[in-house]
């Protein structure tokens, strides 16, 4: 679907603005979707903002949008700063993984050379090396989240798609800011490494989702029925993944 050349115009603009002043002063943008069929605000990591709109949406309806929802993204991002510090970007003491179940508890030894961090025995992680390197040790988080995650919602998927005799071509993993996941043309199906933060029914739900899209390469009203085929509560999990990003920690996505 070709896109309002008003709106390319004015998203441009727009993600360039500064939504707030004084203690909400920060960044937004606006990403055009031809996946939404309707306009959508994201309080993402970080709290960061962005506004979801479909490419047929013109520039004035949006700013309406954004104007009707302010209050409410205020509120949001006044609870995001309350929940987390700049001490939050670390690694924490524990790593909670909802959807498997799963507490990792981190342990911390002062030694020389650069921080490695590798698994223990009983759910634990070890943290050795020079732990003032801060950035290094964000980075190893991550790299361990991506690791876990593809050990977790791998085979997850294969057992999924399996339950609903639906067929892919491959599996990849990836940390992402705005996507929970994706299905290409070829079938290759993309999860977020954060989807180990949710419950174990929405990441379900999610995985159901894209491999029905393995039938139907958009949101349709025929993907929707097979959607609810497998999941009659669709709607309410598709909701609570949409504010998912809040249970995601900000060392996720630390520098």
């Amino acid at each position: 679907m070709k896109r309002h050349p008003s709106l390319n115009r004015e998203a441009g603009r727009l993600g360039q603005l500064s939504l707030w002043s004084g203690e909400f002063e920060q960044r937004w943008g606006v990403r055009v979707s031809n996946r939404a069929r309707r306009m959508s605000i994201r309080v993402l990591v970080g709290g960061r903002v962005e506004v979801v709109v479909p490419p047929w949406m013109r520039a004035g309806a949006v700013q309406q949008f954004v104007h009707r929802h302010r209050a409410w993204v205020e509120r949001k991002v006044r609870e995001f700063s309350l929940r987390h510090s700049p001490a939050d970007n670390l690694i924490p003491e524990q790593i909670d993984l909802a959807a498997c179940g799963e507490r990792w508890a981190v342990q911390r030894t002062e030694a020389a050379g650069r921080p490695a961090l590798r698994c223990a025995a009983n759910g634990k992680l070890e943290l050795r090396g020079n732990l003032r390197l801060t950035a290094d040790m964000s980075r190893l988080a991550q790299k361990w989240l991506l690791t876990r995650a593809r050990a977790v919602l791998v085979p997850w998927l294969a057992r999924v798609a399996s339950e609903a005799g639906l067929k892919y071509r491959g599996t990849q993993i990836r940390r992402q800011r705005t996507r929970w996941g994706s299905c290409s043309p070829a079938g290759t199906i993309s999860l977020n490494c954060c989807l180990l933060f949710q419950s174990p029914a929405v990441v379900r739900y999610l995985l159901l989702h894209e491999l029905c899209h393995t039938r139907h390469m958009n949101h349709s009203r025929r993907f929707w029925r097979l959607v609810e085929r497998f999941e009659p509560d669709y709607r309410g999990l598709d909701r609570m993944l949409t504010q998912g990003w809040q249970n995601v920690p900000t060392w996720v996505f630390a520098p």
